[in-house]
């Protein structure tokens, strides 16, 4: 079944290792003891934080720990409603958004958010030589923006068939934010009802409750029952030691993906489950590594046996991918299982035959005398990647390939995947709400010219389907969308193996989490 109507492109839209989306809960939260309001409510985090400026970070903590502070014209509940948050109402065409906004909306350093800050917001993102995170796809180049009392209308200068969603779901910077992006690296300027009050040696960050916060989705403020009067987010690396605080009720919640998750559900902790493509192998297809042979990176999936690295890297419970969209609530995701080449060892090693990779008398296999060896990434903060890896590798093995694994942390992601481009293959994972956001790194610029596609990709079937989809009605988009989807596969510039469910554990709290946690939505509980 085809889902497109009214959903975003770009809920929690970002990129790499352990990224998240919302897919099903085990509970209705909000039926879960009593509120009661103030408090501290505290989330483990896997990673350090490298940045906060909204229009340019790109890792899943960075916009993680944005989203306590920043907002949008509109809110996407878990179920794909799109409901009203900086905007009362909006009225919407293929080229053009009107949205008006709600009165005494204000930022946390105490100047008004009015239509004309938004219209600069937009108007930021619609400018090449800012370099925002939303450039290109999401917000393409010629948009423009205008205000006039309470409404800012922004212009596009081509049909976009999800255009409400994709400028409603962007999240707005208060002015002095805008004039001075740097300023934010560290701290936050935006409306939300938490502002950034304290970073501790880069391992707590504390947000404050405002006082003065009445335009809330679903009619949230300051004084909504079960608001907690402080967000604390704690860098904890190890999982363990984040299901030992769960336990002991000193962290109200945090993601617990390995065998710890038996002593959780054992100690009947509930959960929001989140939909995470914990399998997907992307490549790197610079004209310098194997991996920009099509004959290579098909032969590297032939030689897996799906199922068994399934097993291992979704911990026992894969999921079989259905998009390369994963957030909620899946835009243009058909119900049907994407199709990756089948598991043929023969087939694999004839392939790389044909690619001029001959197994030698070492049994390795050589081409021009040099040996084929493959950068294998994984995120070393995900307990199930390593052993997958190690899985494949051996697998790899038998073709007379030889693989150098290596574990990333944070910053080796950025380097790696945004600098040196020293890699070839491994668990790497884009995670979006809509293709729009898929767009930026499959058909975008690459990171040498500023953009997102640290894939290098050239696929020109896939660009031109695209380039349909963009300017299609939108009982017609989602067609060229999953169309273009199947051209990335079947020309292997992606091989999504298996997703699973990354769990969001809850103690003494209940929350909303269509993409990361909503803050207007924690209720603390008695």
């Amino acid at each position: 079944m085809k889902r497109s109507t009214a959903v975003p492109a770009v809920a929690g839209a970002v990129v790499l290792a352990m990224t998240m989306a919302s897919c099903a809960s085990s509970s209705d939260a909000g039926e879960t003891g009593e509120y009661v309001s103030g408090g501290t409510f505290i989330k483990a985090t896997a990673s350090e934080i490298g940045s906060l400026i909204p229009m340019s970070a790109v890792a899943p903590d960075e916009r993680e720990m944005i989203n306590y502070a920043y907002e949008a014209m509109v809110y996407a509940t878990p179920d794909g409603e799109i409901v009203p948050w900086l905007a009362e109402s909006w009225d919407a065409t293929g080229t053009e958004v009107t949205f008006t906004l709600r009165d005494g909306i204000t930022c946390s350093d105490g100047s008004d958010f009015t239509a004309e800050v938004a219209a600069a917001n937009f108007n930021f993102h619609g400018n090449a030589e800012n370099a925002s995170f939303y450039f290109g796809s999401v917000v393409p180049e010629g948009t423009t923006a205008v205000a006039e009392g309470n409404d800012v209308t922004v212009m596009v200068p081509a049909n976009d068939p999800f255009l409400l969603e994709n400028m409603g779901l962007i999240e707005m910077v208060c002015q002095a934010g805008l004039d001075d992006p740097e300023s934010l690296q560290d701290t936050t300027n935006g409306t939300g009802l938490f502002a950034l009050e304290s970073i501790e040696a880069q391992s707590t960050y504390t947000f404050q409750k405002r006082d003065d916060y009445t335009w809330g989705p679903q009619d949230v403020t300051s004084e909504t029952v079960g608001l907690p009067d402080t967000i604390e987010i704690r860098i904890i690396p190890q999982e363990s030691t984040t299901a030992n605080l769960l336990l002991s009720g000193d962290i109200n919640a945090g993601v617990v993906l390995g065998a710890d998750r038996a002593r959780l559900d054992g100690a009947g902790l509930e959960y929001v489950g989140i939909r995470n493509p914990v399998g997907e192998m992307l490549f790197n297809e610079r004209e310098d590594r194997p991996t920009s042979d099509p004959l290579v990176r098909e032969a590297l999936v032939r030689a897996i046996d799906k199922n068994a690295a399934a097993e291992v890297i979704a911990d026992g419970s894969p999921m079989e991918p259905i998009s390369l969209v994963t957030k909620t609530p899946l835009l243009c995701v058909t119900d049907e299982p994407l199709e990756l080449p089948e598991y043929d060892v023969e087939r694999a090693g004839e392939l790389l035959d044909e690619a001029g990779w001959e197994l030698g008398s070492n049994g390795l296999r050589e081409k021009n005398g040099e040996p084929l060896e493959i950068v294998f990434i994984y995120d070393a903060g995900t307990a199930t990647h390593a052993p997958a890896a190690e899985l494949v590798q051996e697998m790899w093995n038998e073709l007379g390939i030889t693989t150098e694994l290596r574990a990333n942390d944070a910053a080796a992601w950025s380097e790696q995947l945004y600098s040196t481009f020293d890699w070839d293959t491994g668990w790497i994972q884009i995670s979006s709400g809509g293709p729009l956001i898929q767009h930026m790194f499959y058909g975008g610029e690459t990171p040498d010219n500023g953009g997102y596609n640290f894939m290098f990709v050239e696929n020109p079937e896939y660009e031109a389907l695209a380039q349909q989809a963009m300017t299609a009605s939108p009982e017609e988009t989602c067609d060229y969308w999953q169309q273009a989807e199947k051209e990335l596969i079947e020309r292997v510039d992606v091989a999504p193996l298996a997703d699973n469910i990354l769990p969001t554990y809850m103690n003494g709290a209940v929350f909303e989490q269509p993409g990361y946690i909503t803050p207007t939505s924690i209720r603390m509980l008695g």
